[in-house]
């Protein structure tokens, strides 16, 4: 009798999540419906794709390599799509180039979590410890970066925050390779750090996002931790979620010490990714948030279905340290997003990715939260299509709060392909505006932003 062979297979390498091997570059791509004609910039995501095949055994999809995936839009036009892959040392090394220069972090220089435009430069970024990687308009790699020299502690986020009447990034670090203590980092308008103050934490908490009020910077210390096990184990992404370490928020003052911040004790909850947040007048803080009851627990599977997922409102007292938890809505939701000309402001409009209607738990739609009148707006996406991330992008500087697009990837796991689709902020239900049919599909992936030609 043959013996049989156990194949091991590992979700994030398969169906929408499945790598794509070539590099392209595709001119003059096919629109269905009408680009409006104000959308002059970049649309670009970032995401892990491998590019050698792993161990599916301990692949984790947080430590792929980075591939960047863009569309330019102008004049009503898609002018062209190209993918790149991120130069680290194991992507050079496996297309057979020359390392590309600058810094790196020694244990990784994988970049692969988000991709930003600051100070004229277009940065991919990752959390960890890991430098961010500028990038050229065609999104070819230039150099990896330490911010002219002024990132001197560390490696820098996958979520900083660019306060709209500064111009400045306020960003929370850590880094797994020095886990007494995270950073919080202000990189100025002219892309230079002027402030790296670091703030003593315990068991190296994975902080992949923060917040920003008028008054504060808000840190989300919660459970999930350094696992030394997982690391000696060889897992990829090696945080775990940690029944031990208290859950907490750190309102820390803009340019306060760490002596200054004011911890609030909250029940325990992972946070990837916070909405917006804002001062109230009676001087609590308010930050909204897509809470995961849990996540990346040993005692059960680490897949999407493994964590009870809301959409939250946490309101953090600085007279208690506490806070106060309120359900907005049960919809299992991720990637929340709103206009950011209000970031640290008082806002009515939250956008988020539904998580709701597939029994594999890829998201199925696209919602609108009126945080003002409880009204919430979804828009579906049918035959089995998948979006990723949408982001808003105003109509105009002047435009309302409300008054402009959603775009976002949206993956068809049948046929194989990708759209980048084109919504109505405003009225979301309806059909969308614009698809743009991309020559590949483009992977489930994480974060990406709209680039504004200036």
């Amino acid at each position: 009798m043959a013996s049989q062979v156990k194949i091991e297979t590992n979700p994030f390498l398969e169906g929408a999540y499945a790598p794509v091997a070539n590099e392209l570059t595709v001119d003059s791509l096919r629109v269905t419906g009408t680009l409006p004609a104000a959308l002059d910039g970049l649309y670009v995501r970032i995401g892990p794709n491998p590019a050698t095949p792993p161990d599916p055994r301990f692949y984790h999809w947080f430590a792929g390599d980075g591939m960047v995936h863009g569309v330019r839009l102008q004049g009503g036009k898609a002018l062209w799509y190209r993918n790149r892959f991120v130069r680290s040392h194991r992507v050079s090394a496996a297309l057979g180039e020359a390392a590309a220069p600058g810094p790196r972090d020694e244990r990784s220089d994988t970049v692969n979590t988000n991709i930003i435009g600051h100070a004229g430069k277009l940065l991919a970024l990752v959390e960890a410890g890991g430098f961010p990687v500028e990038l050229d308009s065609l999104l070819g790699t230039v150099a990896h970066s330490n911010l002219d020299g002024t990132l001197q502690l560390g490696g820098f986020s996958a979520h900083p925050h660019r306060d709209p009447d500064s111009g400045e990034l306020h960003a929370i670090c850590y880094n797994g390779g020095n886990r007494a203590f995270i950073r919080h980092v202000v990189v100025g308008s002219d892309g230079r750090v002027r402030r790296e103050l670091p703030v003593p934490v315990t068991d190296g908490p994975m902080i992949h996002d923060c917040a920003l009020t008028a008054r504060f910077v808000i840190i989300l210390d919660l459970p999930v931790t350094f696992s030394m096990p997982a690391a000696r184990a060889g897992v990829g992404f090696p945080y775990c979620w940690n029944k031990d370490h208290p859950a907490r928020v750190g309102l820390l003052p803009r340019e306060g010490s760490a002596d200054e911040i004011i911890w609030c004790d909250v029940e325990p909850a992972q946070v990837f990714h916070p909405c917006n947040a804002y001062d109230l007048p009676d001087g609590r803080v308010v930050i909204d948030v897509a809470a995961h009851d849990r996540i990346f627990d040993n005692d059960h599977p680490t897949g999407p279905e493994d964590s009870v997922l809301t959409f939250e409102r946490w309101t953090c007292d600085p007279a208690t340290r506490r806070v106060e938890r309120r359900v907005i809505d049960t919809t299992p939701q991720e990637f929340p997003r709103f206009d950011e000309r209000l970031t640290g402001k008082p806002y009515r409009y939250a956008y988020a990715v539904t998580l709701a209607g597939d029994p594999s738990g890829s998201p199925s739609g696209v919602i609108r939260h009126d945080l003002e009148t409880g009204g919430r707006t979804v828009h579906h996406f049918d035959d089995g299509r998948v979006p990723g991330e949408f982001v808003f992008v105003q109509r105009a500087a002047d435009a309302a709060e409300d008054d402009g697009w959603l775009m976002g990837y949206v993956v068809d796991p049948q046929a194989d392909t990708t759209d980048l689709v084109v919504l109505d902020a405003h009225d979301l239900a309806a059909p969308a505006i614009a698809r743009v049919a991309l020559p590949q599909r483009v992977p489930l992936g994480f974060h990406g932003n709209w680039i504004a030609t200036v």
